[in-house]
């Protein structure tokens, strides 16, 4: 009943809240899915504070790499605290409604902070670039300042970027639906709701989407390419092994962040024979699953970290 009194309402005269789905299909198992989304959520912070804190206050750890770690932490708790509260609200205690402006406001910040970790990420190949291929500059090279500047840029983009979505989206008459079949506010979740035309909505989107992380993985790419030629001419197995392995975390944070965004991105728009609660649960993991795995990659792989880490638990006699 509640939906479809929600469906049949108009906004041509005002804007009522929307009403988040959750997980359409899934209802009844609901309260399950949130588990473990909880405990993603629980890691992606504890996790993320925790790297944070060390680069913080370890000052032999202010240096590029570290640096650019920090701005991925910090990015992952905004990305994670945008998604995971309301969708556990959802799941659990079925508080489905959304205001028009706080919807907006969380699709903003989430496709804002996905574009920046994007940013922060090519960053991080450059740092590796630059410290393999040009190892006697890199600090000349990646000084603060320029480090600064990167991190400046990444979060302009960001901004620059997605503000236009927000600003789109007021311009559209929902005349119909107000139910989204999705855990949060996704952006083209709320377009396809309008019954006015949305090609300009789309078409950005689209355009968005491909500039961001076309370009993005371009530079990845070329980074990475320059970074293999560097290492093959590297005499010895042993040192080659070792160049090989300051890139591991980078790696696998690429496609832990990658992968399952441009799945997730490819079924909402082409994949019409992928069941919907399939897609919403992806859509879903990818906001909560990097923010959750990126500070174990790190801790694991990463020695300085990893120590530090261990230090900070033992002084506190935890361990």
């Amino acid at each position: 009943p509640l939906t479809m009194v929600l469906s049949n309402s108009s906004w041509r005269l005002q804007q009522p809240s929307f009403f988040l789905m959750g997980i359409p299909g899934l209802e009844e198992s609901q309260h399950w899915i949130a588990m473990p989304l909880s405990v993603l959520y629980l890691f992606a912070v504890m996790g993320n504070v925790t790297i944070i804190f060390i680069i913080w206050t370890d000052p032999s750890l202010h240096q590029p790499m570290y640096l650019f770690l920090a701005m991925l932490s910090g990015i992952d708790l905004v990305l994670a605290s945008s998604t995971a509260p309301k969708t556990l609200a959802v799941l659990l205690v079925h508080a489905h409604e959304i205001g028009y402006t706080v919807c907006l406001t969380q699709m903003f910040f989430i496709h804002a902070f996905s574009s920046m970790e994007s940013g922060v990420l090519v960053a991080m190949a450059l740092d590796r670039y630059v410290a393999i291929c040009h190892p006697l500059h890199h600090s000349t090279i990646l000084h603060p300042g320029i480090i600064g500047r990167i991190g400046m840029a990444v979060l302009v983009r960001g901004l620059l970027l997605l503000l236009p979505f927000p600003i789109l989206l007021q311009r559209l008459i929902f005349c119909q639906a107000t139910v989204i079949g999705h855990a949060y506010c996704e952006h083209m979740a709320v377009v396809k709701l309008a019954c006015s035309e949305t090609t300009v909505n789309r078409a950005y989107g689209l355009a968005v989407a491909l500039l961001v992380v076309g370009l993005d993985v371009v530079a990845i790419g070329i980074s990475y390419a320059f970074i293999l030629q560097t290492v093959l001419k590297v005499p010895g197995g042993e040192a080659r092994l070792k160049a090989f392995s300051t890139c591991g975390s980078h790696i696998c944070v690429i496609l832990i962040f990658y992968v399952p965004g441009m799945f997730s991105f490819l079924t909402h728009r082409f994949g019409h024979h992928v069941p919907h609660h399939v897609h919403v649960l992806l859509a879903t993991l990818y906001l909560l699953v990097p923010p959750a795995l990126n500070p174990l990659v790190y801790g694991v792989k990463t020695q300085q970290i990893r120590q530090r880490v261990l230090r900070v638990f033992s002084l506190k006699g935890w361990i």
